[in-house]
This record gives C-alpha cells, sequence and structure tokens, in this order.
C-alpha cells in the first residue's frame, strides 16, 4: 500500500458482539461498508473503541481478518496489535502477516511501566525488525501509562517500516513539537483528540481517528477538507460542532456502552459490551437518543452552509 493513501478520517470502528462475547460478523461486515460507502478515508480496527484488550486473542484476530477481507483493499487498514510485552505484540503481527494485513499499530507495553523511553526504542526496533508490516505507533498514555515523547518518536521515525503516529495524549505542546520534529519526513502524524482536529489540519497533521465519525461522517469529512484548504473561518465552525458533540462522553460513565449505543441507532449492530463494561440504563439511553438527534439535521446539510442559527440548534 502507498503511505500517501493513508490520510484523512480513520474511524476506530467498534467490535459488535453476540450476547456471548463472540464477535458479530454481519454486524462488524455492515459497520465497514458504512464508513466505506459515506466517504471515510480507512478503518481502524482493534482499537480502543475496539474494545481490544478485552477480546481473546482468537476473537481479535478474528475481527481482523473479517475486516481485511470485507474492506477486500479498498481503504487503508489500521489493524491493532497492542499487547503488554514485545514478544506477544510480535506474535499477534505474525497473524497479521497471516491474514494479509499491511499496517499495525502498536502501542509501547503496558502493566510494566516502562520507565524510560530507551525502553519504548527497544520495544519498537524489536518489532519492527521482525515483520515489514508498516507500523503505525499509538501514543494514549491514559491507557499504557507511558508517553511517548517527541524526540522518541522522531528517531523511532528514522527505522524504514515505522510510518506514522497516532496521538492520544491530548497534549498540544506536544503534539506540535511532533509536528516540528518531523516536518519535511514522509511520516504520517495522525491526531487522536476530536477537540484538536481543525487546529492539527491546519498545521499539516495528516490524519484524525474519531470513533464519532461513524454517527457524523459528513461534518468529519468537511472538517479535515475545509481545514486542509486553509479556510479557517468554516474548518473552526465546523469544530465548533464536532467539540460539542464530545458531550455525549458525559451522558454516562462508560465511552464504550455510549459509543455501542449511538451506533446501534444506526441499524448497524447491537450495543453488547465486554464485561465489565457497564451497560446504559434506559434513562441514559433515552439521553444520548434525544442527544444525536439534535444533531442529525446539521450531519444532513454539512455540504451547504452551517449558519450560526443551526449550529445553537445543536449546542
Amino acid at each position: 500500500m502507498d503511505i500517501n493513501a493513508i490520510k484523512g478520517i480513520i474511524p476506530p470502528i467498534i467490535t459488535p458482539i453476540e450476547d456471548n462475547e463472540d464477535v458479530d460478523e454481519k454486524s462488524l461486515r455492515k459497520v465497514i461498508n458504512y464508513c466505506i460507502s459515506n466517504g471515510l478515508h480507512g478503518i481502524f480496527i482493534a482499537g480502543s473503541a475496539g474494545e481490544t484488550m478485552s477480546l481473546t486473542a482468537k476473537q481479535r484476530n478474528r475481527a481482523i481478518n473479517i475486516t481485511l477481507e470485507e474492506v477486500g483493499g479498498r481503504v487503508p487498514v489500521f489493524c491493532g496489535v497492542m499487547d503488554s510485552g514485545t514478544r506477544k505484540v510480535v506474535e499477534n503481527i505474525k497473524m497479521l502477516e497471516q491474514a494479509g494485513g499491511e499496517i499495525a499499530v502498536v502501542t509501547p507495553p503496558f502493566y510494566i511501566k516502562n520507565s524510560c523511553q530507551s525502553e519504548v526504542i527497544r520495544h519498537f526496533e524489536k518489532i519492527a525488525g521482525s515483520t515489514s508490516v508498516k507500523i503505525m505507533i499509538y501514543n494514549i498514555p491514559a491507557n499504557t501509562q507511558v508517553n511517548i515523547l517527541p524526540k522518541t518518536v522522531a528517531e523511532l521515525s528514522n527505522i524504514q517500516n515505522i510510518i506514522g503516529i497516532k496521538d492520544s495524549s491530548s497534549n498540544w505542546i506536544q503534539f506540535q513539537q511532533l509536528m516540528f520534529l518531523l516536518k519535511g519526513k514522509n511520516f504520517k502524524i495522525f491526531q487522536g483528540n476530536p477537540e484538536l482536529a481543525a487546529v492539527s489540519f491546519l498545521i499539516g497533521a495528516d490524519g484524525l481517528t474519531p470513533v464519532y465519525s461513524i454517527i457524523m461522517p459528513n461534518i468529519y469529512k468537511n472538517l479535515y477538507k475545509e481545514a486542509k484548504n486553509g479556510n479557517i473561518d468554516r474548518a473552526f465552525e465546523i469544530q465548533k460542532i464536532v467539540s460539542s458533540f464530545n458531550n455525549i462522553n458525559k451522558l454516562s460513565t462508560s465511552h464504550i456502552s455510549i459509543q455501542k449505543f449511538a451506533i446501534s441507532l444506526l441499524g448497524l449492530s447491537g450495543k453488547n459490551v465486554t464485561y465489565p463494561c457497564k451497560p446504559l440504563s434506559e434513562a441514559e439511553e433515552d439521553d444520548i437518543r434525544e442527544f444525536i438527534k439534535n444533531y442529525m439535521e446539521v450531519e444532513g446539510n454539512i455540504n451547504s452552509s452551517v449558519n450560526q442559527e443551526e449550529f445553537l440548534k445543536v449546542i
């Protein structure tokens, strides 16, 4: 796959599951095709929104295999192979190679906290040296308890098959440093926090990984387009909508349950979550349903001008 095709809005999709937590293959295929048919630029399977660390290795690999088969090369596919140790990640990548995957998303190891950046470098060097698969670094310190510093990313960028980073640190200064250090390199930099989307695109970020782009593909695609075209006022107008929609995460303590229920409203999948995630109450479901309704008119009309009156309806 051409590295230049890796850009834009790439949603970290949910993993639909049956009551027994096996992968719901039919629903997963529906989610994938919905994303592609609505013009999103790729698929990220087995990420945080995909509950990857709650699935067994067998079920995660099944979800990845189904996704690669269903996508069939139509868009880039990021495949989460993160694990608690280097050898485990290498073994996960071997399974990915057998499935025909081309892009592996890798975090630092977790549970045993890596105390220094040199251990992070050793981890990625060992993994990169074990495969020809393209590797995207995934920095999500809230989950791994390890923050990958910009200078560490710059060093890792010299390894041929480490091609980019998804930065979910939500640290603007750090993200800006990444852009400074990697300017001019063919190295993909993705913002992981939708609240920072517009400014990230405007300074040159390659893409964004927002789970709610499945709910609002037009809004996110247009945010990307307007920012990349340098239309600052228009980009920030749309950013306000994106940032306002993120208030949905305040409607329950379980973001995974919110995401799965929200997507179930599209008729693509059920709302089952892996244990020990807490299902939503009926009152929470009602609140989320009403919240989303308020955005649907804007989503449907986003290709026309979004004026202030329309925006006030949804905040």
